[in-house]
């Protein structure tokens, strides 16, 4: 016979809840609240009695079992899964249970947040991170044998091991012997994406490819510097046409 919750008051709580609650012990479920009911899309008595394990994946269970009956001496972590409704359907959920004392029954009572939405726009952003690392590593020909790079957006050690591990490949496939790397598009330097750029320009010379550096401002070079001298000895001119001048090179950029 399934168990029931008496008092009402904490049931009045549960109810106040705006996310889905689930009381369960032993391994039961014993109670949930009505926004429960809807979110896993079935009725109070499908889920009241069932197994709390029923809704995750093979794969979590044995954990998640793990997690439970730790959970009886102290709240667990909050973590995120994937789970099933009754209907068959998935759900990205943040869970976070804790112990409870109910009458004569210890159980646990776990909270459980919709964060689909949140995954959608974590995607999504990874996407248009993922699209601006490409677009930041995309080596432009202007003429044969010399090219581009544009940096362009926030420059972390991430997008410029990137390039270190991306731009001498590109390079040599295209039969690129001058590349010219433009800065004017990026607006933050620091010591470790700086030690990368060094690494990248020592990469490309020991390819016989020419590197020049353009487009650095005043006070992106003035902290470049500071923080290796080693700089210094890579080429620099002020814009891409000054670049392409000093290679004996006039390049109309209208047409």
């Amino acid at each position: 016979m399934k168990d029931k919750i008496e008092d009402i008051d904490y049931r009045q709580v549960m109810e106040f809840s705006l996310d889905p609650l689930i009381i369960h012990s032993e391994l039961r479920i014993i109670d949930v609240n009505q926004v429960a009911v809807e979110f896993f899309r079935g009725t109070k008595d499908d889920l009241i009695g069932a197994s709390p394990l029923n809704i995750f994946q093979e794969t979590s269970k044995a954990s998640i079992e793990k997690r439970i009956h730790s959970a009886y001496m102290e709240p667990a972590n909050i973590i995120e899964e994937t789970i099933y409704r009754l209907d068959g359907t998935t759900v990205d959920v943040e869970l976070y249970c804790h112990p409870v004392q109910i009458g004569d029954i210890l159980a646990i009572q776990t909270y459980v947040k919709d964060i689909t939405n949140r995954k959608k726009a974590e995607k999504k952003q990874t996407e248009i991170i993922n699209q601006v690392n490409e677009l930041s590593s995309t080596i432009v020909p202007l003429l044969n044998g010399i090219a581009v790079l544009p940096l362009v957006g926030s420059f972390d050690e991430d997008r410029a091991r990137q390039l270190l591990e991306n731009i001498p490949l590109k390079v040599q496939s295209n039969h690129i012997q001058y590349l010219i790397i433009d800065f004017s598009g990026i607006y933050t330097l620091d010591h470790i994406v700086t030690e990368h750029l060094f690494q990248i320009y020592s990469v490309l010379s020991l390819l016989g490819v020419r590197s020049i550096f353009t487009g650095l401002r005043p006070e992106l070079a003035l902290f470049a510097l500071q923080i290796d001298t080693r700089l210094t000895s890579i080429p620099t001119k002020s814009s891409v046409k000054d670049a392409l001048l000093s290679l004996g090179i006039q390049y109309n950029f209208d047409e």
